[in-house]
C-alpha cells in the first residue's frame, strides 16, 4: 500500500486516514473490528481514476477515541467535518458492513455531503436488517470477543467474512484484528449496534450502488434486496463466489463495479 496514514483535526479530535489518487473524491468507511487498511485494494486499484480517501473511524486505526456519550449524529458530524478539513464540501461515499451503516448515518444528518452512495455488505443497522434474536447473538459474541486476544476468535470470525481468502488477505486481516483497541472501539460499536436507520432509506435522493458477495453469510442477499427495494435509485451488483469482505476478496470485480457506477454519476 502506497498510501501512508495521515491525520487531520476535526472538532478537536485526531482523525486518521489514507489517501491516494486524483479525480472524483470517494470517501470510504471501513467495517467493524477494522480500520482504513481494509481499503488497500481500493487505494491501490482505484487511484488512477479517483481521489480515494479511507478514513479511520473514531476508536480505530490512528484516530482518537470518541468522547464519552458520543451519539450517532456526532459521528456524522465527524465524517462531514473530516471532508471539510480536507477542503471538500462533499464526496461520493462508500462503506462496507459497519461502514455502510456509518454512510447512511452520514446521509441522514448531512445529505449535502454525499454525492452518491456505494454500500457493500450493507445493513440498515443490525436492528434494521436482522431478526432481534440474531442482533442479540451478534452483540453478545462481539462483547465477548472484545475481551479476548484476537488470535482466539479472529480465525473463526474471518471464516464468516470471507468465502475463500488468499493467505495474504487472511494474514492482513488478522494483523488488523490484532490492532483493534477494545477500549476505543467498544463505545463506538455499542452506539452503532442497536441502530435502525430504515427510515432513512426512502429519503435517499442520490444514486446508490449496493455490492454484495454471492456467498455473503453476514449481510445475505435477501438483506441487500430489502435495502434495494427501499432506496429509490439503487442498483445491485452481485459478485460471484465472494463473501462479506467482497472488496478484499474480489477487488477487481468490486473496483470495476465502482468505476462503472461512478462514471455514470455526475460530480
Amino acid at each position: 500500500m502506497d498510501a501512508e496514514p495521515r491525520t487531520v483535526e476535526v472538532c478537536g479530535l485526531r482523525i486518521g486516514y489514507r489517501r491516494a489518487g486524483r479525480g472524483k473524491p470517494l470517501l470510504l468507511l471501513h467495517g467493524g473490528f477494522s480500520d482504513s487498511r481494509e481499503w488497500r485494494p481500493q487505494l491501490d486499484g482505484l487511484a488512477d481514476e479517483l481521489d480515494v480517501i479511507a478514513m479511520d473511524c473514531l476508536g480505530c486505526g490512528v484516530s482518537a477515541d470518541a468522547p464519552p456519550g458520543f451519539a450517532l449524529a456526532e459521528y456524522a458530524d465527524i465524517a462531514a467535518g473530516f471532508l471539510r478539513a480536507l477542503g471538500l464540501e462533499s464526496a461520493h461515499v462508500g462503506g462496507i458492513s459497519f461502514g455502510s451503516l456509518y454512510a447512511l448515518v452520514l446521509y441522514r444528518h448531512h445529505p449535502e455531503a454525499v454525492r452518491s452512495l456505494v454500500l457493500a455488505g450493507a445493513y440498515a443497522g443490525w436492528a434494521g436488517s436482522l431478526a432481534a434474536e440474531e442482533v442479540a447473538r451478534r452483540i453478545a459474541w462481539a462483547e465477548g470477543a472484545l475481551t479476548r486476544p484476537a488470535d482466539e476468535w479472529g480465525p473463526d470470525f474471518l471464516a464468516t467474512v470471507y468465502s475463500d481468502p488468499s493467505p495474504e488477505l487472511f494474514a492482513e486481516a488478522m494483523e488488523i484484528l490484532r490492532d483493534v483497541r477494545p477500549g476505543g472501539f467498544t463505545p463506538v460499536a455499542r452506539t452503532f449496534w442497536q441502530a435502525d436507520v430504515r427510515d432513512v432509506l426512502p429519503t435517499i435522493q442520490v444514486r446508490t450502488l449496493l455490492i454484495n458477495g454471492e456467498q455473503d453469510a453476514r449481510a445475505t442477499l435477501p438483506v441487500t434486496r430489502q435495502l434495494q427495494s427501499r432506496i429509490p435509485d439503487a442498483t445491485l451488483a452481485v459478485v460471484p463466489g465472494a463473501g462479506h469482505g467482497v472488496n478484499g476478496e474480489a477487488p477487481l470485480a468490486f473496483n470495476t463495479a465502482v468505476q462503472v457506477f461512478l462514471s455514470r454519476v455526475p460530480g
